[in-house]
């Protein structure tokens, strides 16, 4: 198949190299002449694992290439999937879709022969029609069909999630589309994996409604961590005991400083205008929503209040700025607003980070930034882990020890042992134990 990639950020290169991987022949197109200058030298914009080599083989392969001509990615494409940003709109949160559309004005002028049209991008319920609005308006001799594909790709394990996902999802009702749709993704046959045809509608609200329900189990079981603490229990019990239960899953209950990236937070805000939009209001994703907003400056605080309730003139190492492990993303990062936390209680921070340094300089200002998390803990008066990165789940706690002025570890992801930490002289607190 001919495969169109249009935007060749996180999702639409990921999704890019995959489809090239099972074979397919794809053009990834950007408008970023740089961006694409980058690929086309092997560079990669975004930390992916294992990304840069299935880049570079598909590329010397001949099954991957990049331009920043839209007309002629498009021209006798089987299926050109849009993969362009859908940020939340200043103001009124809600998704900002001029980059959708204004891709939908370009491909529509480009398309020859029928093409399938596929929304890739994570877009309120409506878009597909006025995807195909725009392109009727614009092209009317235009012979193409519109399907919403969303993505269901957690960063740090991209590459994994695409080519061996729970489910591919895709709405559309034009027949000859479906099985075009069916031919993309038929590689994924021998992995049985499940290929489930709904409405157009249907398919774009299933995006929101599963990073919603997400947001939702880690709201939950951070709250359970809070009361856990009051009550003296051990959250990690708890939720091994709920999670057990086929009907509740283990995933997505590990307590902590809230949830971050570049999906929850705008997509939850999303879920919410348009339930806003049609009178049908999200009670439970608003309560979630509020409670993870006030749960980050509350890590903060909680660090302080570990330190002996005041930090003014102190210094914390801080360990972890990305919202998760395996990705160089800052956005949304609940590291974010705890350093903030602890810059506005008088702290100064020292922070490392494996990957995520130099996008955390440009939102995190008067840090101090170190080359390794021992650098970071030189002469610091407590240490704080905010992200689980696996370089941080074996620390030598005896030279930690040595290097900070006081041992006090502040563990927000609960990656270590009391006992094991205690014993070796610190005073430990974590979430929910």
């Amino acid at each position: 198949m001919r495969i169109t990639m249009i935007g060749s950020g996180y999702v639409g290169l990921v999704s890019g190299a995959c489809f090239a991987d099972f074979g397919h022949d794809v053009i990834c197109v950007d408008k970023d002449d740089r961006k694409i200058a980058a690929l086309k030298a092997g560079q990669i914009p975004i930390f992916e694992p294992g990304l840069d080599h299935l880049v570079a083989g598909n590329a010397a392969a001949g099954r991957l290439s990049f331009t920043t001509d839209i007309a002629s990615a498009v021209a006798g494409a089987d299926a050109v999937f849009i993969a362009v940003g859908t940020p939340s709109r200043r103001g009124d949160g809600h998704a900002d879709l001029s980059y959708v559309y204004a891709a939908a004005e370009e491909i529509a002028g480009a398309i020859t022969g029928f093409t399938v049209i596929v929304n890739k991008s994570t877009v309120p319920v409506g878009t597909g029609d006025e995807v195909e609005r725009i392109i009727r308006a614009t092209n009317p001799d235009a012979d193409f069909a519109v399907v919403s594909n969303p993505e269901f790709l957690r960063e740090g394990a991209a590459i994994d999630d695409f080519k061996r996902p729970d489910r591919i999802v895709i709405g559309g009702d034009d027949a000859r589309a479906l099985e075009v749709m069916r031919q993309v993704y038929r590689p994924l046959h021998i992995n049985r994996s499940p290929i489930v045809e709904m409405s157009r509608r249907g398919a774009e609200l299933t995006k929101y409604a599963a990073n919603a329900f997400l947001a939702v189990k880690i709201t939950f079981i951070n709250e359970i961590a809070d009361l856990c603490e009051k009550v003296d229990a051990n959250v990690q019990d708890v939720a091994r005991g709920i999670g057990l239960d086929n009907r509740i899953g283990s995933k997505f209950l590990h307590a902590g400083p809230g949830y971050g990236g570049s999906c929850f937070p705008k997509d939850t805000l999303a879920l919410l205008k348009t339930s806003q939009d049609y009178d049908a209001p999200q009670r439970i994703v608003e309560a979630v929503v509020a409670v993870n907003d006030n749960r980050k400056r509350a890590m903060g605080r909680k660090v302080i209040a570990a330190m002996g309730g005041d930090v003014r003139g102190k210094t914390v190492a801080v360990l972890g700025l990305t919202f998760k492990p395996n990705t160089d993303d800052m956005r949304d990062s609940p590291a974010i607003a705890v350093v903030q936390t602890l810059q506005d209680a008088g702290a100064t921070v020292r922070a490392y980070d494996p990957e995520g340094t130099e996008q955390a300089k440009l939102v995190l200002s008067d840090v101090h930034y170190c080359t390794n998390a021992y650098e970071a803990m030189e002469g610091a008066d407590g240490l704080v882990i905010v992200t689980e990165w696996d370089a941080f789940r074996a620390l030598d706690l005896d030279r930690a020890k040595a290097l900070l002025s006081q041992p006090i570890l502040v563990d927000l992801r609960n990656v270590y042992p009391r006992d094991f930490v205690e014993k070796a002289g610190f005073t430990y607190t974590a979430v929910g134990r």
